[in-house]
């Protein structure tokens, strides 16, 4: 039995999933075991994989991946990771710590921009501050670092694969109706690749998540393609 069960939605993601993993395994935080749920990757996904020797799983879009993943999971908690995410040194130890020092049931880390330029980083502040203001009022949690109580998880029935986009801030939306207690861990950082951003062009992928955070606030949950949004970049 671990403590942390670490699981990471892929597609396609041999090009980013080695450097990920490098940085898990240079964490002090050794409790853990590594679950990657693949969507039929083409690439040496599956290869990095197993020389990392992770758990693999049949996966899917990144809600029913996720939810996959959950369902062999032996940690007490669960840690939903994307691909081409980088942890920051010691960030498992300080978010486990901070997780229980608080009594927190699901939280998200700060996210910055890896391998961007000034604008990116920009962006990423820029986000921060927006989710910051609304958070108390609509929480939002990012899949690219999300820790969860597997109980609530569990209780929530995992993630609505319904959703076609933003299932994590439904997530947060459900758990907060429960009363369960999320934050946004901001001494934690954590690196998002931008390679969404060059692949789509910087400001027209920002006017997609602009878009999508009004949609949700006023409309509610998105389940239908209000846009063409890619999972999975070869770039």
């Amino acid at each position: 039995m671990v403590e942390l069960s670490i699981i990471i939605p892929t597609f396609n993601e041999g090009k980013y999933l080695g450097t990920l993993l490098n940085s898990i395994l240079a964490q002090d935080y050794k409790d853990y075991e590594i679950i990657v749920s693949d969507n039929k990757s083409s690439d040496s996904t599956l290869r990095v994989a197993r020389n990392y020797k992770c758990k693999i799983v049949k996966g899917g879009r990144p809600g029913r991946a996720r939810n996959n993943g959950s369902k062999i999971a032996n940690g007490k908690y669960l840690l939903f990771i994307d691909a081409d995410s980088v942890l920051s040194e010691n960030c498992l130890n300080n978010s486990i710590r901070l997780f229980k020092e608080k009594n927190l049931d699901i939280v998200t880390a700060r996210f910055y921009a890896y391998e961007g330029n000034s604008f990116d980083d920009f962006l990423h502040w820029l986000y921060f501050v927006l989710i910051s203001i609304i958070f108390p009022l609509v929480p939002h949690l990012n899949g690219g670092y999300l820790l969860v109580k597997k109980e609530l998880f569990d209780k929530l029935k995992g993630f609505d694969e319904g959703v076609k986009l933003g299932e994590e801030h439904d997530l947060a939306r459900r758990a907060k109706k429960l009363g369960a207690k999320i934050a946004i861990l901001r001494n934690i950082k954590v690196y998002l690749s931008v390679r969404r951003f060059k692949a789509e062009g910087r400001l027209k992928l920002t006017f997609k998540y602009l878009f999508a955070g009004f949609y949700r606030i006023t409309m509610g949950e998105i389940r239908s393609n209000i846009f063409s949004y890619k999972w999975g970049y070869k770039k």
